[in-house]
């Protein structure tokens, strides 16, 4: 008796653990596009862990990455991971950023740092709160 032949199940490619480096003319081509040939020598001061809101929706006008920028941002999200979802360098991702700031469609945040010490009054009002249990 034959056993009947089973497919391999679909095999997934790995795909690269760094990002592309722009050494091909084509990718750096690519970046002066996106960033208007600007150096970002105005950038505005942000850092990976700034949190970038939305302000408003893209424009039909709007180029293709900030349009996306846009529609991510609905909710915070941080500079980094917006980098990362668009795969574009963190430069890149800065100088959209400006041009955004400075047209007022989006609005940076500072991420909220929780204190390292818990209020007393808190503290000892939930342990009444337990006792009485």
């Amino acid at each position: 008796m034959t056993r009947p032949l089973q497919p391999e199940p679909p095999r997934r490619e790995r795909r690269s653990q760094s990002p592309p480096s722009p050494q091909d003319p084509k990718d750096l081509e690519r970046l002066y596009v996106i960033t208007g040939g600007t150096d970002g020598g105005e950038r505005a001061p942000l850092d990976l862990v700034t949190l970038i809101v939305a302000r408003s929706e893209p424009k039909p006008s709007a180029p293709p990455e900030q349009a996306a920028v846009l529609r991510m941002c609905r909710t915070p999200l941080s500079t980094a991971e917006i980098s990362a979802y668009l795969n574009l360098p963190f430069s890149v991702v800065t100088v959209l950023l400006g041009e955004l700031l400075a047209a007022e469609q989006v609005q940076a945040r500072a991420p909220v740092i929780r204190g390292a010490v818990a209020d007393r009054s808190l503290l000892e009002a939930v342990m009444h709160g337990l006792q009485k249990l």
